[in-house]
């Protein structure tokens, strides 16, 4: 079936974020600063986890992997979304929408579960400080990254699979500026309710499992911290997970208005907004948070820069 698919229909036509001509270099502009912001504060806050050891802990490993993957799916997704603004017929091949569609569900699928690992990670820190260094043990970080990119693995391959039934029909407009199940689910000669629920399905484990982990993670760090006596030690406790309450807020928020939903409900260009938030801010504003409501990345980053400037 899907070798019939790649013969009957070898590109698509990506329909954009907007048909409106006075708007595409506006937005050019504006998302093209987006993704610099995002390519710059990412791989810089990956680089400053690297160059400083008393980061090198199992909270800013998981930070360092959270920030290779907001660049990595950002670059899948934004150059050609750029492309799109400049271009009169934004095309993308069948393997090369198929291929954007894959790497697109692994890292917001590893991004899911990497948030709930890290969720874990501070429910240790606060429930169980004393058991910190053997409850995280390097063994134990590496069979949860294992889990996260497995899970990445899940995601795409369930997705793509669904797409392997399907038939698509002689018009190859995608209304979206990317290649996403949906959109791509209207094109089909033979979609049904059984791929539509599939979908639900699998985003559903994709966004549902972790946010109960989260949950559950952040009562008992809630009551540990209503235990604490001191207001200056609740404050440092709640002061260690703020940063990733935000991200994960920014995260779970956009994703469940994008997917959660009834399945009969597809209105398309109010989801290329939703997607446009998810794909193009939350990345951007992931180094940002990090940076500025983080103590140790502040002081990691003014030894790194007081380095580079004194040598």
């Amino acid at each position: 079936m899907a070798a019939d698919n790649a013969s009957s229909v070898t590109e698509f036509v990506l329909a954009g974020l907007t048909d409106e001509p006075e708007l595409q270099m506006s937005l050019f502009f504006l998302f093209l600063g987006f993704y610099v912001v995002t390519v710059v504060g990412n791989l810089g806050l990956l680089t400053l986890i690297g160059l400083n050891s008393h980061l090198h802990i199992p909270m800013y490993f998981f930070l360092l992997n959270l920030s290779f993957i907001y660049f990595s799916y950002s670059t899948t997704l934004t150059p050609k979304m750029l492309m799109g603004f400049v271009s009169k017929k934004n095309i993308i091949s069948y393997a090369g929408c198929m291929t954007q569609f894959f790497l697109f569900c692994f890292f917001v699928f590893s991004e899911s579960y990497i948030l709930s690992a890290m969720a874990y990670d501070r429910y240790v820190a606060i429930c169980k400080p004393l058991l910190y260094t053997v409850t995280m043990s390097p063994q134990v970080f590496f069979l949860l990254l294992l889990g996260v990119y497995g899970m990445g693995v899940f995601g795409a391959v369930a997705h793509m699979g669904n797409l392997m039934f399907i038939t698509f029909c002689a018009d190859n407009l995608v209304n979206h500026y990317m290649c996403d199940i949906i959109p791509l689910l209207e094109l089909s000669c033979n979609s049904s309710y059984i791929n539509l629920l599939v979908v639900f399905i699998v985003v559903t484990i994709g966004i549902g499992v972790p946010i109960v982990t989260i949950f559950i993670s952040y009562g008992f760090i809630l009551s540990s911290i209503l235990h604490i006596s001191s207001t200056e030690g609740r404050s440092k406790a709640f002061s260690t997970c703020n940063s990733h309450i935000i991200v994960v807020s920014l995260f779970f928020g956009s994703r469940a208005f994008m997917y959660l939903k009834p399945l009969s409900i597809l209105p398309l260009d109010q989801e290329k907004v939703s997607s446009v938030f998810y794909t193009a801010v939350v990345p951007m504003f992931n180094p940002l948070i990090y940076n500025l409501r983080n103590k140790d990345v502040k002081i990691a980053l003014k030894r790194t820069l007081g380095r580079k400037i004194f040598s």
